[in-house]
Protein backbone atom coordinates (compact mmCIF):
# COMPACT_ATOMS: atom_id res chain seq x y z
CA UNK A 1 0.00 0.00 0.00
CA UNK A 2 1.29 3.36 -1.31
CA UNK A 3 0.31 6.51 0.86
CA UNK A 4 0.08 9.74 0.23
CA UNK A 5 3.18 12.71 1.23
CA UNK A 6 0.78 13.82 3.91
CA UNK A 7 -0.18 10.87 5.51
CA UNK A 8 3.28 10.43 7.53
CA UNK A 9 4.03 13.17 10.02
CA UNK A 10 4.89 13.89 13.33
CA UNK A 11 1.01 14.15 13.96
CA UNK A 12 0.41 10.44 12.74
CA UNK A 13 3.56 8.94 14.67
CA UNK A 14 2.87 10.57 18.09
CA UNK A 15 -0.97 9.77 17.78
CA UNK A 16 0.23 5.78 16.71
CA UNK A 17 3.02 6.08 19.79
CA UNK A 18 0.01 6.93 22.11
CA UNK A 19 -1.13 3.03 22.19
CA UNK A 20 2.23 2.58 23.75
CA UNK A 21 1.32 2.25 27.98
CA UNK A 22 4.42 2.11 30.58
CA UNK A 23 2.50 -0.80 32.41
CA UNK A 24 3.81 0.77 36.13
CA UNK A 25 3.57 4.71 35.26
CA UNK A 26 -0.19 3.67 33.68
CA UNK A 27 0.22 6.13 31.14
CA UNK A 28 1.40 6.11 27.24
CA UNK A 29 4.93 7.51 26.32
CA UNK A 30 3.62 10.32 24.64
CA UNK A 31 1.79 11.56 27.65
CA UNK A 32 5.20 10.47 30.02
CA UNK A 33 7.35 12.68 27.69
CA UNK A 34 9.41 9.88 26.89
CA UNK A 35 9.19 10.56 23.39
CA UNK A 36 12.28 12.56 22.13
CA UNK A 37 14.05 14.04 18.92
CA UNK A 38 11.35 12.48 16.92
CA UNK A 39 12.78 12.89 13.28
CA UNK A 40 10.72 12.42 9.78
CA UNK A 41 13.36 11.40 6.78
CA UNK A 42 10.89 10.48 3.42
CA UNK A 43 9.24 7.19 4.71
CA UNK A 44 11.48 6.50 7.70
CA UNK A 45 10.88 7.69 10.88
CA UNK A 46 12.99 7.64 14.13
CA UNK A 47 13.18 9.08 17.46
CA UNK A 48 13.96 8.55 21.35
CA UNK A 49 12.19 7.29 24.07
CA UNK A 50 13.54 8.07 27.31
CA UNK A 51 13.30 5.90 29.82
CA UNK A 52 12.97 6.80 33.75
CA UNK A 53 15.45 4.46 34.70
CA UNK A 54 18.57 2.56 32.83
CA UNK A 55 16.94 -0.76 34.46
CA UNK A 56 13.87 -0.23 33.13
CA UNK A 57 11.86 -3.82 33.35
CA UNK A 58 10.09 -3.63 30.19
CA UNK A 59 12.68 -1.69 27.96
CA UNK A 60 12.52 -3.78 25.47
CA UNK A 61 8.76 -4.34 25.46
CA UNK A 62 8.31 -0.23 25.43
CA UNK A 63 10.67 -0.72 22.05
CA UNK A 64 8.72 -3.57 20.30
CA UNK A 65 5.57 -1.62 21.04
CA UNK A 66 6.41 1.30 19.72
CA UNK A 67 7.75 -0.36 16.28
CA UNK A 68 4.53 -2.27 16.10
CA UNK A 69 1.92 0.95 16.99
CA UNK A 70 3.43 2.47 14.09
CA UNK A 71 3.61 -0.30 11.56
CA UNK A 72 -0.08 -1.33 12.60
CA UNK A 73 -1.69 2.66 11.81
CA UNK A 74 0.30 4.46 9.10
CA UNK A 75 1.01 2.12 6.04
CA UNK A 76 3.92 2.70 3.87
CA UNK A 77 6.34 3.20 6.70
CA UNK A 78 9.82 2.25 5.84
CA UNK A 79 12.81 2.33 8.30
CA UNK A 80 11.94 3.07 11.75
CA UNK A 81 14.98 3.62 14.21
CA UNK A 82 14.47 3.27 17.95
CA UNK A 83 16.82 4.74 20.26
CA UNK A 84 16.24 3.32 23.58
CA UNK A 85 18.43 6.06 26.62
CA UNK A 86 17.42 6.99 30.22
CA UNK A 87 17.51 9.45 32.97
CA UNK A 88 16.79 8.86 36.17
CA UNK A 89 14.26 10.85 38.27
CA UNK A 90 14.98 12.84 41.25
CA UNK A 91 12.95 12.38 44.25
CA UNK A 92 11.39 15.87 44.67
CA UNK A 93 13.23 17.28 48.35
CA UNK A 94 14.92 20.30 48.77
CA UNK A 95 16.23 18.97 52.20
CA UNK A 96 17.88 16.11 50.52
CA UNK A 97 19.11 18.24 47.77
CA UNK A 98 20.68 20.33 50.27
CA UNK A 99 22.49 17.86 52.13
CA UNK A 100 23.33 15.18 48.72
CA UNK A 101 23.30 17.79 45.83
CA UNK A 102 23.92 15.31 44.05
CA UNK A 103 21.99 11.58 44.72
CA UNK A 104 19.12 11.83 43.01
CA UNK A 105 17.18 8.47 45.04
CA UNK A 106 18.13 7.38 48.91
CA UNK A 107 17.05 3.90 48.94
CA UNK A 108 17.51 2.01 52.95
CA UNK A 109 17.67 -1.86 52.72
CA UNK A 110 16.49 -2.87 55.40
CA UNK A 111 15.77 -5.77 58.09
CA UNK A 112 13.55 -6.71 61.41
CA UNK A 113 16.41 -9.24 62.25
CA UNK A 114 20.05 -10.13 61.97
CA UNK A 115 21.23 -12.98 59.90
CA UNK A 116 18.80 -12.31 56.53
CA UNK A 117 21.48 -11.50 54.25
CA UNK A 118 20.85 -8.26 53.97
CA UNK A 119 23.94 -6.83 53.00
CA UNK A 120 24.41 -9.55 50.20
CA UNK A 121 21.39 -8.35 48.89
CA UNK A 122 22.46 -4.73 49.26
CA UNK A 123 25.42 -5.17 47.18
CA UNK A 124 24.25 -7.10 44.56
CA UNK A 125 21.39 -5.26 43.87
CA UNK A 126 24.15 -2.06 43.84
CA UNK A 127 25.97 -3.96 41.28
CA UNK A 128 23.25 -5.12 39.37
CA UNK A 129 21.85 -1.69 39.00
CA UNK A 130 25.40 -0.58 38.33
CA UNK A 131 25.72 -2.91 35.36
CA UNK A 132 22.41 -1.46 33.66
CA UNK A 133 24.13 1.72 33.81
CA UNK A 134 23.00 3.49 36.72
CA UNK A 135 25.47 5.93 39.07
CA UNK A 136 25.35 3.45 42.50
CA UNK A 137 26.77 4.19 45.69
CA UNK A 138 26.23 2.46 48.99
CA UNK A 139 26.27 3.77 52.89
CA UNK A 140 27.26 1.23 54.94
CA UNK A 141 25.72 1.91 58.39
CA UNK A 142 25.21 -1.77 59.75
CA UNK A 143 27.23 -0.59 62.78
CA UNK A 144 27.70 -3.65 64.72
CA UNK A 145 28.55 -5.58 61.64
CA UNK A 146 29.92 -3.37 58.77
CA UNK A 147 30.23 -6.17 55.87
CA UNK A 148 29.84 -4.40 52.57
CA UNK A 149 34.02 -3.62 51.93
CA UNK A 150 34.74 -7.09 52.48
CA UNK A 151 31.79 -8.51 50.05
CA UNK A 152 32.89 -5.81 47.59
CA UNK A 153 36.73 -6.76 48.09
CA UNK A 154 37.28 -3.45 49.08
CA UNK A 155 41.21 -3.12 50.93
CA UNK A 156 41.77 0.83 50.44
CA UNK A 157 40.34 3.64 52.53
CA UNK A 158 38.62 7.00 51.59
CA UNK A 159 40.85 9.97 51.42
CA UNK A 160 39.74 13.53 51.90
CA UNK A 161 40.07 16.00 49.33
CA UNK A 162 39.15 19.83 50.10
CA UNK A 163 37.36 19.17 53.55
CA UNK A 164 35.55 16.09 52.06
CA UNK A 165 35.67 12.71 52.01
CA UNK A 166 35.91 10.83 48.87
CA UNK A 167 34.56 7.43 48.99
CA UNK A 168 36.34 4.28 47.65
CA UNK A 169 34.76 2.96 44.31
CA UNK A 170 34.97 -1.17 43.73
CA UNK A 171 32.97 -2.70 40.93
CA UNK A 172 31.35 0.42 40.17
CA UNK A 173 29.86 1.18 43.27
CA UNK A 174 30.76 4.55 45.43
CA UNK A 175 31.21 3.31 48.90
CA UNK A 176 31.36 4.92 52.70
CA UNK A 177 31.38 2.30 55.67
CA UNK A 178 31.03 2.46 59.67
CA UNK A 179 34.11 -0.33 58.96
CA UNK A 180 36.58 2.70 57.53
CA UNK A 181 36.13 4.61 61.14
CA UNK A 182 37.25 1.46 63.18
CA UNK A 183 39.91 -1.30 63.95
CA UNK A 184 38.66 -4.54 62.20
CA UNK A 185 40.08 -6.16 65.14
CA UNK A 186 37.80 -4.12 67.61
CA UNK A 187 34.50 -4.64 68.60
CA UNK A 188 32.24 -1.72 68.37
CA UNK A 189 30.64 -0.33 71.60
CA UNK A 190 28.64 2.92 70.36
CA UNK A 191 25.93 4.45 72.11
CA UNK A 192 23.25 5.51 70.49
CA UNK A 193 24.63 9.46 69.78
CA UNK A 194 27.75 8.17 67.96
CA UNK A 195 26.20 6.00 65.82
CA UNK A 196 23.88 8.33 64.91
CA UNK A 197 26.67 11.14 64.51
CA UNK A 198 28.53 8.39 62.22
CA UNK A 199 25.11 8.55 59.94
CA UNK A 200 25.10 11.92 59.82
CA UNK A 201 28.76 12.75 58.78
CA UNK A 202 28.31 10.18 55.82
CA UNK A 203 25.42 12.37 54.24
CA UNK A 204 26.56 15.96 55.15
CA UNK A 205 30.83 15.35 54.91
CA UNK A 206 31.07 12.89 51.80
CA UNK A 207 31.25 14.08 48.08
CA UNK A 208 28.88 11.53 46.75
CA UNK A 209 29.12 13.19 43.30
CA UNK A 210 26.44 11.70 40.87
CA UNK A 211 24.53 9.40 41.89
CA UNK A 212 20.92 7.88 40.71
CA UNK A 213 20.51 5.66 43.58
CA UNK A 214 22.49 5.79 46.83
CA UNK A 215 21.64 2.33 49.22
CA UNK A 216 22.03 2.52 52.75
CA UNK A 217 22.91 -0.68 54.11
CA UNK A 218 21.04 -0.97 57.51
CA UNK A 219 21.77 -2.73 60.97
CA UNK A 220 19.02 -4.77 62.15
CA UNK A 221 15.95 -3.46 63.63
CA UNK A 222 14.29 0.03 64.27
CA UNK A 223 16.82 1.83 66.59
CA UNK A 224 18.73 5.33 66.50
CA UNK A 225 20.53 4.61 63.05
CA UNK A 226 16.80 3.87 61.50
CA UNK A 227 15.22 7.07 62.83
CA UNK A 228 18.26 9.48 62.12
CA UNK A 229 18.47 8.43 59.04
CA UNK A 230 14.62 9.08 58.25
CA UNK A 231 14.73 12.41 60.35
CA UNK A 232 17.79 13.55 58.26
CA UNK A 233 16.83 13.10 55.03
CA UNK A 234 13.31 12.42 53.33
CA UNK A 235 14.71 8.72 51.63
CA UNK A 236 12.98 7.96 48.14
CA UNK A 237 11.79 4.71 49.82
CA UNK A 238 12.73 1.64 51.65
CA UNK A 239 12.99 -2.07 50.63
CA UNK A 240 12.52 -4.82 53.33
CA UNK A 241 14.85 -8.67 53.31
CA UNK A 242 13.27 -11.32 55.22
CA UNK A 243 13.49 -14.92 54.87
CA UNK A 244 10.55 -17.45 54.43
CA UNK A 245 10.60 -18.65 58.03
CA UNK A 246 8.01 -17.17 60.69
CA UNK A 247 10.54 -16.38 62.78
CA UNK A 248 11.97 -13.66 60.12
CA UNK A 249 8.38 -13.21 58.80
CA UNK A 250 6.62 -11.64 62.50
CA UNK A 251 10.13 -9.21 62.98
CA UNK A 252 9.72 -7.87 59.06
CA UNK A 253 6.14 -6.65 59.80
CA UNK A 254 7.72 -4.73 62.43
CA UNK A 255 10.20 -2.84 60.60
CA UNK A 256 7.77 -1.89 57.53
CA UNK A 257 5.46 -1.19 60.40
CA UNK A 258 8.30 1.69 61.16
CA UNK A 259 8.78 3.24 57.87
CA UNK A 260 4.85 3.70 57.65
CA UNK A 261 5.04 5.88 60.98
CA UNK A 262 8.01 8.16 60.03
CA UNK A 263 6.11 8.33 56.10
CA UNK A 264 8.87 6.32 54.36
CA UNK A 265 7.45 4.33 51.43
CA UNK A 266 8.05 0.74 51.25
CA UNK A 267 9.35 -0.04 47.95
CA UNK A 268 9.09 -3.73 48.12
CA UNK A 269 9.75 -7.10 50.22
CA UNK A 270 12.37 -9.40 49.01
CA UNK A 271 12.83 -12.51 50.57
CA UNK A 272 16.13 -14.13 50.38
CA UNK A 273 17.62 -17.62 51.04
CA UNK A 274 14.02 -18.43 50.11
CA UNK A 275 14.80 -22.16 49.19
CA UNK A 276 18.00 -24.11 48.44
CA UNK A 277 19.27 -25.22 44.77
CA UNK A 278 21.05 -28.09 44.52
CA UNK A 279 24.52 -27.47 42.86
CA UNK A 280 24.17 -30.69 40.98
CA UNK A 281 21.16 -31.45 39.92
CA UNK A 282 19.22 -28.01 40.42
CA UNK A 283 16.93 -29.55 43.02
CA UNK A 284 14.92 -27.09 44.63
CA UNK A 285 14.02 -27.59 48.29
CA UNK A 286 12.00 -25.50 50.91
CA UNK A 287 14.90 -25.83 54.01
CA UNK A 288 13.55 -22.60 55.57
CA UNK A 289 10.01 -22.94 54.30
CA UNK A 290 8.10 -20.78 51.64
CA UNK A 291 6.40 -17.76 50.69
CA UNK A 292 6.86 -16.04 54.06
CA UNK A 293 7.96 -12.67 51.81
CA UNK A 294 5.10 -12.65 49.72
CA UNK A 295 2.79 -12.92 52.24
CA UNK A 296 4.25 -10.20 54.33
CA UNK A 297 4.14 -8.26 51.47
CA UNK A 298 0.64 -8.51 50.68
CA UNK A 299 -0.55 -8.43 54.21
CA UNK A 300 1.29 -4.81 54.42
CA UNK A 301 -0.16 -3.50 51.27
CA UNK A 302 3.60 -3.73 50.12
CA UNK A 303 5.29 -4.81 46.07
CA UNK A 304 6.68 -8.38 46.28
CA UNK A 305 10.19 -7.74 44.57
CA UNK A 306 11.27 -11.74 43.92
CA UNK A 307 12.75 -14.56 45.56
CA UNK A 308 16.53 -15.33 45.66
CA UNK A 309 17.97 -18.90 46.78
CA UNK A 310 20.77 -20.16 48.89
CA UNK A 311 23.44 -21.04 47.14
CA UNK A 312 26.72 -21.67 48.20
CA UNK A 313 28.23 -19.07 45.19
CA UNK A 314 26.17 -16.61 46.95
CA UNK A 315 28.45 -16.93 50.17
CA UNK A 316 31.94 -17.24 48.19
CA UNK A 317 30.96 -14.16 46.16
CA UNK A 318 30.75 -12.33 49.43
CA UNK A 319 33.64 -13.68 51.15
CA UNK A 320 36.00 -12.96 48.02
CA UNK A 321 34.67 -9.71 47.28
CA UNK A 322 33.58 -10.43 43.81
CA UNK A 323 28.90 -10.14 44.30
CA UNK A 324 27.54 -13.10 42.30
CA UNK A 325 25.96 -10.86 39.67
CA UNK A 326 29.54 -10.80 38.68
CA UNK A 327 31.38 -13.34 39.28
CA UNK A 328 28.57 -15.87 37.70
CA UNK A 329 26.36 -13.47 35.69
CA UNK A 330 24.91 -16.56 34.33
CA UNK A 331 23.41 -18.03 36.87
CA UNK A 332 20.05 -18.30 38.08
CA UNK A 333 20.65 -16.55 41.13
CA UNK A 334 22.50 -13.63 39.36
CA UNK A 335 19.51 -13.72 36.77
CA UNK A 336 16.85 -13.64 39.51
CA UNK A 337 18.50 -10.92 41.34
CA UNK A 338 19.07 -8.90 38.13
CA UNK A 339 15.49 -8.74 37.87
CA UNK A 340 14.37 -7.70 41.77
CA UNK A 341 17.02 -4.78 40.74
CA UNK A 342 15.22 -3.95 37.49
CA UNK A 343 11.57 -4.52 39.61
CA UNK A 344 13.34 -1.67 42.94
CA UNK A 345 13.93 0.80 39.73
CA UNK A 346 10.42 0.54 38.24
CA UNK A 347 9.46 1.49 41.99
CA UNK A 348 11.52 4.31 42.33
CA UNK A 349 10.22 5.31 39.22
CA UNK A 350 6.76 5.00 39.97
CA UNK A 351 7.67 6.81 43.30
CA UNK A 352 8.95 9.76 41.71
CA UNK A 353 6.53 10.41 38.92
CA UNK A 354 3.63 9.92 40.97
CA UNK A 355 4.53 11.60 44.50
CA UNK A 356 2.63 14.36 45.90
CA UNK A 357 3.98 17.78 46.97
CA UNK A 358 6.35 17.05 50.19
CA UNK A 359 4.96 18.16 53.12
CA UNK A 360 7.36 20.60 54.89
CA UNK A 361 8.10 18.27 57.64
CA UNK A 362 9.19 14.60 56.53
CA UNK A 363 9.40 11.97 59.20
CA UNK A 364 8.01 12.92 62.70
CA UNK A 365 10.32 13.11 65.45
CA UNK A 366 10.87 9.84 67.72
CA UNK A 367 12.75 10.26 70.64
CA UNK A 368 14.17 6.99 72.81
CA UNK A 369 14.51 6.61 76.44
CA UNK A 370 17.86 4.66 76.83
CA UNK A 371 18.96 3.79 80.10
CA UNK A 372 22.13 5.63 81.34
CA UNK A 373 21.70 8.09 77.76
CA UNK A 374 21.21 11.63 78.46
Amino acid sequence: MFMSDHTLNEEAVLAALRRVVDPDLRKDIVTLNFVKDLKIDGHDVSFRIELTTPACPVRDQLKDQAVQAIRETIPGVNEIHVEMSSTVVAHASAQRAAILPGVKNTIAVASGKGGVGKSAVTVNLAVALAQEGANVGIVDVDVYGPTVPTMLGVTDRPKVHHQKIIPVEKHGIKLMSIGFLVDPNTAIIWRGPLASGAVKQFLSDVDWGELDYLLFDMPPGTGDVQLTLVQTIPLTGAVIVTTPQDVSFNVARRGIVMFQKVNVPVLGVIENMSYFLCSNCGHREDIFGHGGGKLIAEEMGAPFLGEIPIHISMRIGGDTGNPIVISDPESEQSKIIREIARKLAAQVSIRDMTMEAEPSIHAPLVHLNVPGQS
